[in-house]
Order: C-alpha cells, then structure tokens, then sequence
C-alpha cells in the first residue's frame, strides 16, 4: 500500500492487498492452532497426572490419600501454564475473528469488496504495538471455567472418597476429620484448605463469567479483540 487511503477509498482494496491479506490471515490461522495445540498439551498433562495419582491412592484400601493432594500442585503448575500460552493464543484467534468478521464477512454477503469501515485501523495498530488482549486473572480464570475445574472438582471428591472408604467405611465425622490429618497438620486444617481451594475455582469462574458478560454488555457496538 503507498500513501494513506482517501476515505472514500477505505472500503476497497486492490487484489494484491487481498491476496497480502489472504496471506496474513493464513499465517493467523496457523499460529492460532499452534497454541490451541499446546493448550491442549498441558490439559493433558494435568489429566494424566490425577490418573496416576488415582491410580496410586486407589490401589489398595490401605495406600495413603496423599498422592491426591500432592497432584494438585502439579495441576497448579498446568493451569499456570496454560494460563500464560491462552493469553498468547488469544492474540492471534482474535486478529483471525477480527478479519473474518469485519473483512471475510462483508464480503461474502454483499457479494463485493466492500468491508466495514476503518476497521483495517484497529488491525494495524495491534500488529504496531502488540500487547495481550486480556490479562493474566482473566486467562487463568477461563480455563479453570473450561477446564480446569472439573479436573480440580474430580481430585477433590476422589479424596473425600478415599477417607471415607479406605480402609473401612467411616462411621463419623470425627473419624473422617481423623484420616485426613497429616502428621501434625491436623485433619479439620487439611480439610479447610481444601474448601478454600475449590471455593476460589468456583469463584473465579463465576467471576470471570459475569465479568466477559459485562464487558461485551459495556461495549456494545464497540469493536473489541479480547
């Protein structure tokens, strides 16, 4: 492209500008399933991770429940991860949507090369200076509402399966207090960190849930890639 564009000229574009664009779009694209793909990898990771540790605490009524606790450290290692590769995914799946929707889609339902105005703007200036588009809270907090706590709600019951079960059915709530301690980490300690833990998944993802729907709510019209 030489020179800027007049504005009468903002919603056409010479062939060699589309095939550059059919290009960019194809290189998006690419970039985005690479991520999605190494999304994937560490939410297999965590799976496999509380199989084996099932598989460990399960083995016999007498094997100790804390392979179950210590997973989920490992598991919040993964979503950690994760956490960080989304916020890199999300960058190149909104610059696929943002030409899809505002370039991909006029065109195809008017039938020309008309496209949305000033909407190449906006594209330009995140290739310009680019930046995530959604914070670190936000990243973590969608894939625990994807992923993440099921997986965490799964170890979660397992280990209260575990105490109440093995190595004979408990018959109180003193005695399943009683199974849960740890050396002298007392049982009700270990059992209320537990709750902490799962109540903070639960309130990330409503959080993040109602947060998306207010911002989409507050924008409006408002174009936005996050």
């Amino acid at each position: 492209m030489t020179g800027k564009r007049k504005a009468s000229e903002q919603d056409e574009f010479s062939a060699a500008e589309i095939g550059a664009l059919a290009h960019l779009y194809r290189g998006e694209v690419y970039r985005s399933t690479i991520w999605r793909t190494r999304l994937d990898t560490t939410t297999n990771w965590a799976v496999v991770t509380l199989g084996v540790a099932l598989s460990i605490t399960f083995s016999s009524p007498s094997a100790s429940p804390l392979p179950l606790l210590l997973v989920g450290i490992l598991i919040l290692l993964f979503l950690a991860l994760e956490a960080r590769r989304y916020r890199f995914f999300n960058v190149w799946r909104g610059r696929t949507r943002w030409m899809e929707k505002y370039f991909y889609v006029p065109m195809l339902q008017d039938g020309d090369l008309h496209t949305e105005e000033n909407w190449q703007s906006v594209l330009a200036m995140d290739y310009k200076y680019p930046q995530y588009h959604v914070s670190y809270l936000t990243a973590l907090s969608r894939r625990i509402r994807s992923n993440y706590l099921w997986i965490l709600l799964i170890q979660a019951l397992a280990y209260l399966g575990k105490l109440m079960v093995h190595p004979t059915g408990v018959a109180s709530l003193e005695e399943l207090r009683t199974r849960a301690d740890i050396g002298p980490v007392p049982g009700e300690l270990v059992l209320g960190i537990g709750v902490i833990y799962i109540g903070v998944m639960i309130s990330l993802s409503i959080w993040v849930t109602r947060n998306d729907k207010k911002n989409a709510a507050r924008r409006g019209g408002e174009r936005s890639m996050g």
